[in-house]
């Protein structure tokens, strides 16, 4: 038995976003002559955070996010920026961060092998593929669905039966997604009746109503699960 085909987010499942993000910011502030405070870098993450997950929810557009996240964490410290430029310049910024995270290039390596593996991210195509490509993780995978090119986005069942319809011979009983998000890879997996795995490598608690099938905080306990 076990799953035949495996559905991988990318940011803090196999790519670590975290880092590209910090490094991003940082190279960001010093090309604008700005400093980046604690408290600065923190507003904007807490204020990125929110608006991804209000995306998630279908609030707000890719572009709205993308396009004022910078304009408004300036505007609360009292500083009037170019919103779509600063996003544009970070954006290359970010471009550049591949960095695997831990077990990520030897699992895919296996799993490559002897399964059908896709990549499913929210987020910016141009981005993603380039961050991909870079890390040399493209080319184990035999499709990438990102949701700017799809229309939806993760957790909305529409994404998911778009990725679905493009898979050749899928079969959701023997299909599974692994992501770090409850909230929009666990969510969107419940909401199609998918299979999921958690990837929670800091030891978080649950405290949505959210159900993973399966709980993992290391990549390399993934083979056993897929292999079942």
């Amino acid at each position: 038995m076990g799953y035949q085909t495996l559905l991988f987010d990318v940011d803090d499942t196999l790519l670590d976003f975290k880092a590209a993000e910090d490094d991003a910011l940082k190279r960001l502030f010093q090309s604008e002559k700005i400093d980046a405070t604690p408290s600065l870098v923190s507003a904007y993450k807490v204020l990125n955070a929110g608006l991804w997950q209000d995306f998630e929810r279908g609030i707000i557009s890719r572009d709205e996010i993308l396009n004022t996240r910078f304009a408004r964490v300036f505007a609360e410290f009292g500083k009037k920026v170019d919103g779509v430029l600063m996003e544009a310049r970070y954006r290359e910024f970010l471009e550049d961060g591949h960095e695997l995270i831990d077990g990520a290039k030897p699992l895919i390596e296996t799993l490559y092998q002897k399964h059908d593996l896709y990549i499913v991210t929210n987020g910016v195509s141009k981005t993603q593929y380039r961050r991909l490509r870079d890390s040399g993780m493209d080319q184990y995978f035999q499709g990438i669905f990102v949701s700017e090119d799809t229309g939806y986005q993760k957790p909305m069942p529409e994404y998911f039966e778009y990725c679905f319809e493009r898979i050749p011979g899928f079969a959701l009983e023997k299909s599974l997604i692994i992501g770090d998000s409850l909230s929009s890879d666990i969510r969107g997996a419940n909401l199609v009746g998918l299979d999921s795995c958690w990837f929670n490598p800091h030891g978080l608690t649950n405290q949505s109503a959210n159900n993973p099938t399966f709980e993992i905080n290391n990549l390399s306990a993934l083979a056993a699960i897929v292999e079942k």
